[in-house]
């Protein structure tokens, strides 16, 4: 592959990743998701070696550990602050279709609507329902913090292939 073709390539990646990696600050943006895409797509595009093989499959790993333990996190967090698992559910729909339907901001505001709404209607008490939307908002921070943190190893070993590869 020619230099410059080699750096385009580089450039093109790093640009999705960091899109990725900048977008785990947003809770239900799919950030290792698009980090993984990004790898997949250099792996295709450059080749894969052994170490790139091994390297992607880490990144495999590590974008479905990352996705179950945001979902488990933030779900966590909710029903600790008393909200049922239903309305968590219902939360996590509402938040994926208001994404869908206006992102990026549509999720944000609509799960955490949801949890408050529907655990008010349940309870009938909206300090509680106050106090489950705090126990949300609580697991998503956790979530980021994880979500970030595995964002940066997905690049860093990326750089790894890249450099090593």
């Amino acid at each position: 592959m020619p230099d410059w073709l080699r750096i385009s390539l580089f450039g093109l990646v790093q640009l999705f990743m960091l899109v990725g990696l900048f977008g785990l600050v947003v809770p239900l943006y799919p950030g290792q998701v698009v980090m993984w895409l990004a790898a997949l797509g250099y792996g295709i595009a450059s080749g894969f070696s052994t170490l790139g093989i091994v390297i992607f499959v880490i990144l495999t790993l590590l974008m479905l550990v990352g996705t179950f333990i945001d979902n488990v996190l933030v779900g966590a967090g909710a029903h600790k602050g008393g909200a049922s698992w239903s309305t968590i559910a219902i939360a996590l729909v509402a938040g994926i279709v208001g994404t869908i339907i206006f992102p990026p901001a549509g999720g944000i505001i609509a799960a955490p609507l949801a949890v408050f709404l529907l655990e008010y209607l349940r309870l009938r008490d909206w300090r509680k329902a106050w106090q489950a939307l705090r126990g949300l908002a609580t697991g998503w921070g956790l979530a980021y913090v994880v979500r970030l943190g595995i964002g940066i190893l997905m690049m860093g070993l990326w750089w790894l292939w890249v450099w090593k590869g």
